[in-house]
């Protein structure tokens, strides 16, 4: 689903607004309008992976003028508030997923995508002791994968 951001708003648009709205300030954020705009384009299509300028080039082809930089500053906002999960690859390429739920990730290196492991298929086994008076808040695992054309 693709949202345009113009001055013609469709009827169903104003209620996913609405809601988008509402959510943003069960999180502490206030809504809006390019906050608003970037949510609809992050939440309006189910769970995804994407980085800040596969959202910008979302935006752009959406009529939305937003810089990149404001991009950057809303989805750090965003994940700050709990509504995205960064996954970083390598300390410099982040993704931002919409599904903060504990989960773990395959990584298409080939192609630099990001696609959740379905399910309970993966579990974590023997975790180190934990230093005094900490607990684990998430474990992030991703696994990398190369098409086997590759080689």
């Amino acid at each position: 689903m693709t949202f345009r951001f113009d001055d013609s708003p469709e009827p169903m648009q104003n209620s996913v607004e609405s809601q988008i709205s509402h959510r943003l300030r069960n999180a502490g954020l206030r809504p809006t309008r390019q906050r608003v705009a970037l949510a609809m384009l992050l939440f309006g299509d189910g769970h995804r992976h994407l980085t800040a300028e596969e959202l910008h080039a979302e935006a752009h082809d959406s009529r939305l003028p937003v810089s990149l930089a404001t991009v950057y500053n809303t989805l750090n906002q965003f994940t700050e508030a709990g509504l995205l999960r960064e996954v970083a690859i390598e300390g410099h390429r982040s993704y931002f997923d919409t599904n903060t739920s504990n989960h773990f990730h395959f990584y298409l290196e080939d192609e630099r995508k990001l696609f959740d492991i379905p399910g309970g298929d993966l579990q974590v086994r023997g975790l180190p002791d934990l230093p005094p008076g900490t607990r684990i808040r998430r474990i992030d695992v991703i696994v990398r994968l190369e098409d086997e054309k590759a080689r």
